[in-house]
Formats: C-alpha cells, sequence, structure tokens
C-alpha cells in the first residue's frame, strides 16, 4: 500500500519537476487558437445591444466626411451575430441599411438595402474585400470575427501602450474570398481586448492598420472600444468609427433581422 501511495504522489508532482517547456508543450498553432477561443468566451452571453456611431472619413490631403449611423446587434446561439446596420447622414445615404448574418462555417449572408432605388442588394461572398460604404473598413472588416473563420498562430508575447499583449496570426480559412493573406493582432492578456491588427493583402505586403482605443465596460463584463480608427498605409485614406449610447439587452428578437427590416429601417 505504501509503494502505491508513493508512486501516486510522484505521478501528481511530476509535471511540477519538469522543465516549463516540457509540462505544456504546447505549439504555436495551439496557443493562437486558445487565445482565440479565451477571447471569444469572454464576449459570449451579451443577449444584444444597440449603438450610435459616427463614421468619420478622410482622404490622403485630410479632407473629412462625416456619417451618423446606427447599429442593432443580436447574438445567436451555436452561430455568428447578427447585426443591422441603419444610415441616418448625410442625406445622401440616409435611410440605406446594411444586414449581416455571419457564419461560423461558411460564407456569410449579407444584405444592402439601397432608398434611392427600393431595393435590396445581396453581397455575393466573392465581394466581401471591397469597400463598406465609401470607408477602408470591407465587408469583411466589419463581420463578427468568429472563432472557426481563422486558423491561428502566437507569434509572442510583448508590451503595446503599456499593456502586456500576445501577438497572435489570425489566417483566414476562406483563402479565395478574403482580401487578406493573414491578420496580425496584439490582444490584450489581461481582459482579451484586441487593441491593434495589421492587414496583409494578397501579396502579403502590409495594406491596413486597426487601432482600438477608449474601452470601457458594460454589465460588468463586456468590453467595447468607443474608437476604431483604420489607416490604409497604400492610398493614405482612413476612417475612424467613433460608438457612443451602448444599450444591451434591449430585447431585440431575430424578427427585428430580416431582409424586410432593411426596409422598414428609419
Amino acid at each position: 500500500m505504501k509503494q502505491f501511495i508513493n508512486a501516486l504522489l510522484l505521478f501528481l508532482i511530476m509535471p511540477l519537476l519538469l522543465p516549463q517547456n516540457a509540462a505544456s508543450a504546447e505549439t504555436p498553432e495551439e496557443k493562437g487558437l486558445a487565445i482565440a477561443m479565451e477571447a471569444d468566451r469572454q464576449d459570449n452571453g451579451f443577449n444584444d445591444y444597440t449603438s450610435d456611431m459616427l463614421m468619420i472619413l478622410k482622404n490622403k490631403h485630410g479632407k473629412e466626411s462625416n456619417r451618423k449611423i446606427r447599429i442593432n446587434a443580436l447574438e445567436v446561439e451555436n452561430d455568428g451575430d447578427k447585426s443591422l446596420t441603419i444610415f441616418d447622414n448625410p442625406r445622401d445615404v440616409k435611410g440605406t441599411a446594411f444586414l449581416n448574418y455571419t457564419h461560423k462555417i461558411g460564407d456569410d449572408d449579407q444584405w444592402l438595402y439601397m432608398p434611392a432605388l427600393k431595393r435590396v442588394k445581396r453581397i455575393s461572398s466573392r465581394n466581401k474585400s471591397g469597400s463598406f460604404m465609401g470607408s477602408e473598413f470591407s465587408y469583411e472588416d466589419i463581420s463578427s470575427q468568429e472563432v472557426e473563420k481563422y486558423t491561428y498562430q502566437w507569434i509572442r508575447d510583448e508590451e503595446y501602450e503599456g499593456q502586456q499583449c500576445f501577438v497572435v496570426n489570425f489566417y483566414p480559412v476562406d483563402k479565395k474570398n478574403s482580401g487578406y493573406t493573414r491578420q496580425l493582432n496584439w490582444i490584450d492578456k489581461k481582459e482579451y481586448r484586441p487593441l491593434k491588427t495589421e492587414f496583409f493583402d494578397k501579396k502579403k505586403s502590409h495594406l491596413k492598420t486597426l487601432t482600438f482605443s477608449g474601452y470601457r465596460i458594460y454589465l460588468d463584463k463586456y468590453w467595447r472600444a468607443d474608437k476604431l480608427h483604420m489607416i490604409n498605409h497604400q492610398n493614405g485614406k482612413s476612417t475612424i468609427l467613433e460608438f457612443s449610447s451602448y444599450k444591451f439587452r434591449t430585447g431585440l428578437k431575430a424578427t427585428d433581422f430580416n431582409k424586410n427590416s432593411l426596409k422598414r429601417a428609419r
């Protein structure tokens, strides 16, 4: 019996005696996936939210144009989120609405309602790299980033803007239709929030950089950035998204996110 107990104790403490790398032989790919899954887990359960957004478009000479937007979002169990984006200003885009169904597996479903034409246009998966309403954000960028959409590779740990971060490559599963070969992400270790993303195009050149700032916490759990700043290094343009008036668990339902809701958007 004593020999059995000694053997059991040795089995239990052996991982503590091994070198750290031997005790947890995690590959960069496994670590990258674990980081992405934890970030996703920490944001689960918000149910729905609404917010206001100011889109600021800047050309390479610094000239600005602004658009006022409302956003409704719905969390979907066992699938990606649904969102409805409604443009209120200026007059030439007022009433334009964008409906997005993100899926964990397969192509997302996206529709754009253009009031001047009074018709709903489906966005093809082949156009996901196209500009969203003249901004430096693509249709791909504004979809919710489901874990299953990428494969991952942890690169290193480093400090960014005073915070300790994981630096992780995201590689799109849909290589054919994605506008990127990879995204290099800085994710803070404490709250698993994205702080910076560098986008690399089909030629593997650095195309854009997105930074997140002004994070606020809602319902004591859900972090949202007040400001997203996307810079296109190849054309000199940029887009800033400023968010405000977040409201969570407002009672939105699936019926608020169908093609008829695009035409009803006001």
